[in-house]
């Protein structure tokens, strides 16, 4: 199973994927997190965030979780992800991939803005320090039209919100992945 999360900066992505892991862990569980600020510092530290770069990055995680996958650990690939294209890409060439739509409101992620990088977007124009392609602010994001899992982080809170996504999970297991980590069919 691959869980392609999907959400602006700072929506929880991250936060949500590292509780989830945890819980399943603890359930014997095998999971990999492909977090997208991590592989960027390593694996994709040749592209930048224009269009072209942004969907070579998708790509190149979604090659890593299938990889993954195959050998019946659950992957999330927790990546901004802001092309549906691409998306949709992904799931028609890899097996098991669900799109995870990890939504807050923008005004809520400005006032979050974990890593100062809505408060730079939103700097006058010719300032030194603005951001000029802050998905959702002044870059585009697909809101997913058929996510297979939506949750809103703002109404949830992230106990709730990986309850969501552990119930999810649990509840669609590939075979491969129930072999692989011992479950009994419980879900």
């Amino acid at each position: 199973m691959i869980l392609l999360f999907c959400g602006l900066s700072g929506a929880g992505k991250t936060t949500l994927a590292k509780a989830v892991a945890t819980e399943l862990t603890a359930l014997g569980i095998k999971i990999e997190i492909i977090d997208g600020d991590e592989y960027r510092l390593e694996i994709c530290k040749d592209l930048g965030y224009s269009r072209n770069d942004r969907c070579e990055n998708i790509r190149r995680l979604g090659f890593i979780a299938s990889r993954f996958s195959a050998q019946g650990i659950v992957t999330i690939i927790s990546a901004i992800n802001p092309y549906d294209d691409v998306r949709r890409e992904l799931v028609e060439k890899y097996d098991h991939v669900n799109i995870v739509h990890i939504d807050c409101p923008v005004s809520s992620l400005i006032e979050r803005d974990t890593k100062g990088l809505y408060k730079r977007a939103l700097l006058p124009q010719g300032h030194p320090d603005k951001l000029l392609n802050l998905t959702g602010i002044n870059d585009r994001f697909d809101v997913p039209y058929d996510a297979d899992l939506y949750i809103n982080t703002s109404q949830n809170t992230i106990q709730q919100s990986s309850s969501l996504l552990l119930y999810y999970i649990l509840n669609n297991l590939h075979p491969v992945e129930k072999a692989s980590n011992k479950m009994i069919d419980n879900f």
